[in-house]
């Protein structure tokens, strides 16, 4: 199968809530149960705890079954050939509650329970020891801004975008990663998805608590040096940030990750402002302005501005 780049839809390496976009895989033999750990790791709490919940079912279904095959009289107080009873009997010796109205009178049936109650150890030592995995996994809250801008900075385009951390906490020794992503041919006609570090004026910070403006200066070196609007969506330019540090409270690394489409990336426009301060001399951070930009000189709007679904971000908001 050959795959022709050429007119295809644009789509996003990482998402707006920070996941990587999956990826077709073909020719792949992939063995679920080979990595059942990591898979165990990343699925969602309900989907982690429905699918215990549905290997607890199973096991003592299965016990009740094994202990059904003993015939009658290898339990007592069940009865006869009742799965219901077996399986509450079950349930009772896999969690070692022994409420003793039901007990074991045959050797197969105490083999059984030999069975069952070791495995009913391992099975909570393991869902014990995944859980407290999940609780422990660092996570962060970076708040990206929705949009980046393209305006003179000090005389020289640069290419702007916002970044804050939603905790009430600090992130120390934070870096931040920018890459621009972008479709080429090459000489030869050859098909490539190319990746170009993007230097910033200041790419890492010792404390990040409150806002963070990610400055890129598109000059003579810069890879976005001249770019346009239009070239940058022919191209399906991405731009690609990954942030980490140190999260001051739990002392472990995070990370976060955005990325800006074309049509999000606004020429000739400016970050509103979000800093102010309080009537008792105190700084703050409007948040309701994060994501506003304003038109810094009239100037023609972008074409894919057109074409694009998101809404205008000054759409509607005078300036205060």
């Amino acid at each position: 199968m050959v795959l022709k780049p050429k007119g295809r839809p644009s789509s996003r390496i990482a998402s707006r809530a920070g996941e990587f976009s999956d990826v077709v895989r073909y020719g792949e033999t992939h063995l679920p149960w080979k990595d059942i750990y990591h898979h165990l790791l990343k699925i969602s709490w309900p989907g982690f705890i429905g699918l215990m919940g549905l290997v607890y079912l199973a096991i003592n279904a299965l016990f009740a079954l094994a202990y059904l095959l003993g015939g009658e009289g290898a339990i007592a107080n069940t009865r006869p050939g009742s799965f219901t009873d077996l399986f509450f009997f079950s349930v009772q010796t896999l969690a070692s509650i022994g409420y003793g109205a039901m007990y074991p009178q045959t050797l197969y049936a105490h083999g059984l329970v030999v069975i069952e109650a070791f495995i009913g150890l391992l099975f909570i030592a393991i869902t014990t020891g995944i859980s407290f995995a999940r609780f422990s996994l660092p996570s962060a809250r970076i708040l990206f801004s929705n949009y980046a801008v393209i305006a003179p900075q000090n005389g020289v385009p640069t290419l702007m975008f916002r970044t804050a951390n939603k905790r009430r906490n600090r992130i120390l020794e934070a870096q931040l990663w920018v890459t621009l992503v972008r479709d080429e041919i090459t000489a030869e006609g050859e098909f490539f998805r190319r990746f170009y570090d993007l230097k910033l004026s200041r790419s890492h910070t010792p404390l990040f608590a409150l806002s963070w403006t990610a400055m890129h200066p598109i000059e003579a070196s810069s890879p976005l040096y001249g770019e346009t609007a239009e070239s940058l969506a022919e191209a399906n330019g991405e731009i690609v940030v990954i942030l980490t540090g140190i999260d001051e409270t739990i002392s472990q690394t995070i990370h976060a990750r955005h990325s800006f489409l074309a049509q999000e990336i606004f020429w000739n426009y400016r970050l509103r402002d979000i800093f102010c301060w309080t009537k008792d001399g105190r700084r703050a951070i409007d948040y309701s302005s994060f994501d506003l930009v304003e038109p810094i000189a009239p100037a023609p709007a972008s074409p894919t501005d057109a074409d694009s679904d998101l809404p205008h971000p000054t759409a509607g908001i005078e300036r205060g």
